[in-house]
């Protein structure tokens, strides 16, 4: 049985990268299913960061598609925000000595708000996470941003190679373009599902409290600044070698802005993982594909300091995280944390509830306050 689990995890990590998969991807069909709620309480205050006092002077470059439709003119309405810990874990060590499991916010809440932005990370803290989930990578220019695909099409209103756009180019686009709370990522849904569209370009106020700039694409000394006392998971997008600059850039930023006990960093690739270690070797880490594979079909040694392994749940019917599996895990001293990878099935309170039950250490979720709600059952 153990080696059916662990070709499950390289499958489905070769498919996808940890801790920031596309959240609407098939997956299990033995899972529990539960509704997903489609729209969020409006906010009752105002996040405790305060708003990019100025907006980029730029313009869109050559690549940048028109929108499909026209934005919808109403003002869009803010997301959920709910009970969070009184007291928010500011350390690796303090975050993994929680009693209870981890609420780490994907992308800011990816499922509740869009993806990688300022509102959305904002939004997820109002929501109750304890811990900010992000993925990053450089722009053409060489600046380390929050990204998580190597295309800004998904998101924004433009299409095009992340690498082929400058900060000030890329900082200019609607990183809410294409946010529907009914379906996200979703292209061909009615007009005015997408809420926050227009926001960013002006078209449409923003939510009270919130700013033109909370809609753009973010760098990551950005949000690790707005946020200093939360931990920052971190996956370094791409593949050895070409990631290695942004590996470089991350490390060299976790250093200059003294977040090396606050930042966990996770690759897909082994290999990159291996560069970051190298040069941050104080700096906590997860595992890539390659070694949790090792160890899931052959039993094989991961290094101590890897203390957090990064999982998704499920390989189609193949259910990957369970008790046994979480045992194996604290029985060498380590920490589970799962990553749903189907937003239809997974991300609601239900299914939190069910990884919870099986004792799993944190989860990485596209609704932080769905989290909180299975926390309190």
């Amino acid at each position: 049985m153990r080696r059916r689990f662990a070709l499950t995890i390289g499958l489905l990590i070769a498919a996808a990268a940890c801790g920031g998969s596309d959240q609407n991807t098939v997956g299990s069909t033995a899972a529990p299913v539960a509704e997903a709620p489609t729209t969020e309480a409006s906010a009752t205050e105002a996040a405790e960061t305060s708003p990019a006092a100025t907006e980029p002077q730029a313009t869109e470059p050559e690549s940048t598609s028109p929108p499909a439709t026209e934005p919808a003119t109403t003002e869009a309405p803010s997301t959920s925000s709910a009970p969070a810990r009184a007291i928010s874990p500011a350390t690796v060590d303090a975050l993994v000595a929680l009693a209870t499991p981890i609420n780490l916010s994907h992308a800011g809440g990816d499922q509740a708000a869009p993806h990688s932005t300022m509102f959305a990370f904002r939004e997820g803290v109002l929501a109750g996470a304890d811990a900010l989930e992000m993925d990053v990578q450089l722009t053409a220019d060489g600046v380390l941003i929050v990204q998580h695909d190597d295309t800004v099409d998904k998101t924004t209103n433009a299409t095009g190679p992340v690498a082929g756009f400058t900060l000030e180019e890329i900082q200019a686009l609607d990183n809410a373009h294409w946010f529907s709370p009914e379906c996200w990522p979703c292209q061909d849904r009615p007009v005015q599902e997408y809420i926050y569209r227009g926001i960013r370009t002006g078209d449409i106020e923003p939510p009270e409290g919130y700013s033109r700039d909370d809609f753009r694409v973010v760098t990551f000394r950005e949000v690790a600044e707005a946020f200093p006392n939360l931990v920052l998971d971190v996956e370094i997008k791409g593949s050895f070698p070409d990631a290695v600059p942004a590996a470089e850039q991350l490390a060299a930023e976790i250093a200059e802005l003294g977040l090396v006990d606050r930042t966990i960093v996770v690759s897909f690739d082994d290999d990159v993982i291996d560069v970051f270690h190298e040069i941050s070797p104080d700096v906590a880490v997860s595992p890539g594909l390659t070694r949790l594979t090792e160890w899931f079909l052959n039993d094989a040694e991961i290094e101590s300091y890897f203390e957090v392994f990064q999982v998704p749940p499920f390989q189609g019917d193949i259910q990957v995280v369970d008790a046994e599996t979480v045992q194996r895990v604290h029985d060498e001293g380590r920490e589970l944390w799962v990553w749903p990878d189907d937003a239809s099935r997974q991300e609601n309170a239900e299914f939190y509830g069910l990884l919870i039950d099986y004792g799993v250490d944190g989860i990485i979720t596209g609704r932080p306050a769905a989290m909180v709600e299975a926390l309190s059952n």
